[in-house]
């Protein structure tokens, strides 16, 4: 039996691939940046009793956002092997930047973004990443991200720089104060998540002009880092995320505007991850 986690920051899809068929399952994202030990326990804990375990698991791989050092990944194992005891054979954590790449382009070539929560970009030479964008987190990058996209809403709604019928409905929706958005943001856990959530009101508003614009500047300046990495020189760019999901049209007129050719676009990387590793055995 395999077990399968695709980790972001905001959650965790689990998949179990048994003699029986693939049982499946979300939690809470596990980032190990961000989330702290116990936290990281208990949601394992919660796997644990959730998907009854029949069998062995003889491979377990995890991909997970902030997993991308061999400190990183040594540590989440450990967590791992600690939550599962006897009942997991092998560990490996990997990258979720690895995990949207075998998802979507199994074992070919091809150049890779994701865009969820955070960002990140890559080229994938059909079994390891070959070049990497430098992934500068949630405060100095994550460009065309969901958070990107929040926090640029949230900056100009709290400085009046959104249009005022725009600003009405983003009050509406909220319906917190300057120092209660403050508070979420500098005092509370999470303020990634946070400012990713705030994305679903530019995806609720699209057709609104000042929305897409504010679209338009996220994407191309995600589009831009694949350009510093020496573009994609006639290969196609697959994308994995819920922000490829809800936000097809725009990014597809942004990477036009770049010269800049979309692949395949995934909301979710598991079934890829889970016809990747059906295959492999």
């Amino acid at each position: 039996m395999i077990l399968l986690a695709d980790s972001g920051s905001t959650k965790t899809h689990w998949a179990c691939l048994a003699k029986d068929g693939v049982r499946e399952l979300l939690t809470d994202g596990l980032n190990p940046r961000l989330t702290d030990d116990n936290a990281f326990a208990t949601i394992l804990t919660s796997v644990r009793e959730q998907m009854p375990l029949n069998e062995r698991v003889e491979m377990l791989h995890f991909y997970g956002a902030g997993c991308g050092t061999r400190d990183s990944q040594a540590h989440v194992a450990q967590l791992l092997r600690l939550a599962f005891g006897n009942g997991v054979g092998e560990v490996r954590v990997e990258g979720d930047l690895l995990g949207a790449c075998r998802a979507s382009c199994g074992t070919s070539a091809g150049w890779v973004g994701i865009l969820g929560t955070g960002s990140n970009l890559c080229f994938y030479d059909g079994q390891s990443i070959a070049r990497q964008r430098v992934s500068t987190g949630y405060i100095l990058g994550d460009e065309g991200s969901g958070n990107h996209i929040g926090r640029r809403l949230l900056k100009d709604y709290l400085e009046e720089r959104m249009p005022n019928e725009i600003s009405v409905m983003f009050h509406d929706t909220y319906k917190l104060t300057t120092d209660q958005f403050i508070d979420r943001l500098y005092r509370q856990p999470n303020p990634n998540r946070f400012l990713a959530s705030l994305a679903s009101f530019a995806a609720d508003h699209q057709s609104e002009r000042y929305i897409a614009a504010v679209l338009e500047d996220c994407f191309d300046s995600f589009f831009c880092q694949l350009e510093s990495l020496g573009g994609a020189k006639g290969r196609s760019l697959h994308l994995v995320g819920g922000i490829t999901q809800s936000f097809a049209q725009p990014l597809t007129h942004a990477a036009a505007r770049r010269g800049i050719t979309l692949g395949k676009m995934l909301g979710l990387p598991m079934p890829g991850l889970i016809a990747f590793h059906s295959q492999a055995g």
